[in-house]
């Protein structure tokens, strides 16, 4: 009998054993299945394709066609990287072994048998485009990466780890990670201008590739030097560029994004004239292509480093020009990054040749990297010259009005501006057999230049005040004249937005409205209309007051306006005007193209898709700018007593704004005898709202908390149709936190950084705490929400149930 229940025990182990090794073939086939499956999806490459730089196939295209990795034209010769393909003009946005361009028309590009990438010369020679072997396939994708993966999908290496001069959407720039622009719009190789995001958190560009970058010699940085380490520059589809603190943190904007994103995409590029642009390409109309939205300078001259060696830039925004300084010329004219050398030389600055002389000439207004061997006190510039003159190691010298700098060559970062008082003094080889009789001293010809250029603009503006004195007779004359008349006129249809909100008469708003016919919304101050003011073409709300709250004094209610027309904040909408006619009391106020923020929130998903997780930060902090402004920056505090989603605009760039704040303003007057009086939208009413106690900003503290928690979730805070335990948004948010399981919140497959939005929730309940003395200022707010305040456990709050 023990022999055979030992018997049964054997064979049982063995069917484990075969169903475990049954088990795991099948899940090899499974995992096997899925990559097959995914690269079949996606149109993966396997091994043994390849391209030719010409002929019927040259790059592989991702599924929708947008980008395409492969060879395209470069001077000299081809490179291989990827391109957007969709559009006509080729836009590169990722190249391969730049420093080994071009490649020959011969050359042939082939994914090998052992899982490389490789190219091979007509020589025999071959390549390996990335340093990793064993992929199995690979994939062009739609965002413009490309990928290898092993046998089981899992990635090898993608671009987006490795880029070159340029930042698709979803790509970063990480830690100690460098673009290079390239040498010229036709020639992707590595060029001079780099911009590096440093572990100190800092991103800056520096005018040379190399190891002797330093603060002194950037030309553009962010300031974000204390933000390290682990910051990082991101770009998002909407043309968001932003940085990031361990992945969460937001530290800096560069743009403000908000930007179209149907039909069009969006690349930051390091250009060939080291400005960093942002540039959108608009698929659906090929005459918008490339066009910049953003860059680090407007001014071609602010690059250290355009110009090359021995040369400095000159001119206007629109027109920069590189010139050698003088004595030199440009070593070649398309490409001055290569910089200036010497005309005339000699072997030695002890003349013997009585044919040739040495002379100094001047570079006014001018500044270069202090390499100076040795600095000198000195009275003049004649001075400085003579000694720069007698010294056979001085090349250049620069005089700053006390002391003579003398060094060699060459001169890096030359600068020439009207607001430098330097003089620099530069030594000049010439020969009088040669040409010696046709040069004369170029500081010479300078300073008669600089006469009859003096001479001429002298006489210009004389006659140019003159024509002004006689022309500004008239005008105050007939202004005199006709200004009432002008004004009677004009007064209704004009808005005049630097002096603050205008009156209008009702007659001009009724106009303008077109008798008061597209309803925007309705709430409980009044109606609003949409209408355009004729003379500017520009679009505005129009909001109606109820009766009720139009019994202000005519002058009192004027003054208000104006006192409201002062506020001028990012985050609030604009009052633009008003009318006070007997009982008639309107507001104008700048028009919001993409309504209220409750439209972006709670519409169905079917029919408007949810913003993500980044754009709910910014509107988030975007509110919170806004209410700390009226509480803590306005000439005098303004509580606005009805924070609620309806009343937060949207506009064309993605940007809230606070609106009906005038009307807290305006019905202050009856804080003192109707403090018992709710004002404001159920839901959203703090506490003491209910209890009759003196109001303050905390009032405004707490329902930024529950507008918080409507942009975190994305829904109403009280919704009928959920579950009980769902039903309040505020209740549900807190038992999901004490619970430690917030992702309930939203939904699973979300992008939705965890500690992020931890650290939001907790905001959030500080601000609904029952006690007001117990939520924090807005100032605070806005100092936790930006990272830079620790935000301790919130207890739990009390008033939930009471106020909705």
């Amino acid at each position: 009998m023990n022999n055979e229940w030992c018997y049964c025990i054997l064979q049982f182990k063995e069917m484990l054993t075969s169903l475990s090794h049954m088990a795991s073939l099948i899940a090899f086939v499974l995992t096997t299945s899925l990559a097959f499956s995914t690269a079949k999806s996606q149109s993966n490459l396997t091994r043994g394709s390849s391209l030719k730089p010409t002929g019927a196939t040259t790059s592989w295209l991702s599924p929708s066609r947008l980008y395409a990795f492969g060879f395209y034209p470069q001077t000299g010769g081809y490179a291989i990287g990827i391109y957007i393909a969709g559009i006509p003009e080729r836009t590169v946005v990722w190249t391969a072994s730049r420093d080994t361009l071009p490649f020959s028309s011969n050359a042939t590009l082939r994914f090998t048998s052992d899982g490389r990438l490789a190219v091979e010369q007509t020589q025999g020679q071959q390549i390996s485009l990335f340093d990793t072997v064993g992929a199995s396939f690979a994939s062009m994708q739609d965002s413009g990466n490309f990928v290898l993966y092993d046998s089981t999908g899992t990635v090898l290496w993608q671009t987006f780890d490795h880029p070159t001069d340029t930042l698709l959407p979803g790509q970063r720039l990480l830690p100690g990670q460098s673009l290079y622009s390239g040498v010229s719009e036709t020639d992707q190789s590595i060029g001079v201008f780099q911009l590096s995001m440093q572990t100190d958190g800092n991103l800056v560009q520096y005018p040379n590739r190399g190891t002797d970058n330093g603060p002194n010699t950037s030309y553009w940085n962010t300031g974000t030097f204390k933000a390290g380490p682990n910051v990082t520059l991101n770009l998002d589809s909407s043309g968001f560029l932003y940085m990031l603190q361990n992945s969460t943190f937001l530290i800096r904007n560069l743009t403000q994004g908000g930007y179209p994103t149907k039909d069009a995409i969006y690349v930051m590029k390091l250009d060939v004239d080291g400005i960093l642009r942002l540039y959108s390409h608009d698929l659906s109309d090929i005459n918008k292509n490339g066009s910049v939205i953003w860059e680090s300078s407007p001014n071609k001259c602010a690059v250290k480093g355009l110009c090359g060696l021995n040369g400095y830039c000159l001119g206007t925004i629109d027109d920069a020009r590189c010139q050698c300084v003088p004595g030199f010329e440009v070593v070649n004219p398309k490409r001055w990054t290569l910089g200036c050398t010497r005309k005339d030389t000699v072997e030695s600055c002890k003349i013997q040749d009585a044919n040739t002389e040495i002379q100094m000439t001047n570079l006014d207004r001018a500044r270069w990297e202090d390499a100076a061997y040795l600095i000198l006190k000195a009275s003049t510039g004649e001075d400085c010259s003579s000694v720069c003159l007698n010294d056979c190691n001085c090349e250049v010298a620069l005089f700053t009005g006390q002391e003579c700098k003398l060094q060699g060559l060459p001169l890096r970062y030359v600068e020439v501006s009207n607001t430098e008082s330097t003089v620099g003094f530069i030594k000049l080889y010439t020969s009088s057999l040669n040409n010696g009789a046709n040069r004369t001293d170029h500081s010479t010809h300078v300073k008669k230049a600089q006469q009859k250029m003096i001479m001429v603009i002298g006489i210009s503006l004389i006659s140019f005040a003159v024509l002004v004195l006689l022309v500004s007779g008239v005008i105050v004359y007939k202004t005199q004249v006709w200004a009432y008349k002008k004004i009677s006129k004009n007064l209704d249809v004009q808005l005049l937005e630097d002096t603050g909100p205008r009156a209008f008469s009702y007659a001009a708003l009724e106009k303008i409205t077109d008798g008061f016919k597209e309803e925007l919304g309705s709430g409980s101050f009044g109606i609003v209309y949409k209408g355009i003011i004729e003379s500017t073409m520009r679009d505005v709300a129009v909001k109606k007051l109820k009766e009720e709250l139009a019994q202000e004094g005519e002058r009192e209610f004027q003054t208000e306006m104006k006192v409201i027309g002062r506020t001028h904040h990012r985050n609030l909408t604009r009052l633009l005007g008003y009318c006070c006619e007997g009982p008639k009391r309107l507001l104008v106020f700048e028009y919001m193209t993409q309504g209220s923020l409750a439209n972006i929130l709670f519409a169905p998903e079917e029919s408007k898709p949810k913003p993500c997780w980044m754009q709910r930060i910014r509107m988030a902090v975007d509110v919170a700018h806004g209410i700390l402004y009226l509480h803590e920056e306005c000439e005098k505090p303004i509580i606005h007593c009805d924070i609620k989603p309806q009343n937060i605009l949207m506009d064309e760039y993605g940007c809230a704004k606070i609106s009906d704040f005038g009307l807290a303003k305006l019905l202050e007057h009856d804080q003192s005898r109707t403090s018992t009086l709710i004002r404001g939208t159920r839901g959203y009413l703090a506490p003491e709202w209910h209890k009759g106690l003196p109001i303050t900003v905390k009032v405004d503290v707490y329902s930024f908390g529950i507008v918080l928690f409507n942009i975190l979730c994305c829904r109403r805070n009280v919704d009928n149709n959920l579950p009980e335990s769902e039903a309040i948004l505020e209740d549900w948010v807190y038992d999901c936190y004490e619970a430690d399981d917030l992702l309930k919140l939203v939904d699973y497959d979300e992008d939705v950084e965890k500690k992020r939005f931890e650290q939001m929730v907790k905001i959030g309940l500080w601000c609904l705490q029952e006690e007001p003395s117990l939520r924090p200022s807005m100032k605070r707010v806005v100092l936790m929400l930006e990272g830079t305040v620790k935000i301790p456990a919130p207890p739990k709050p009390t008033s939930f149930l009471s106020v909705v």
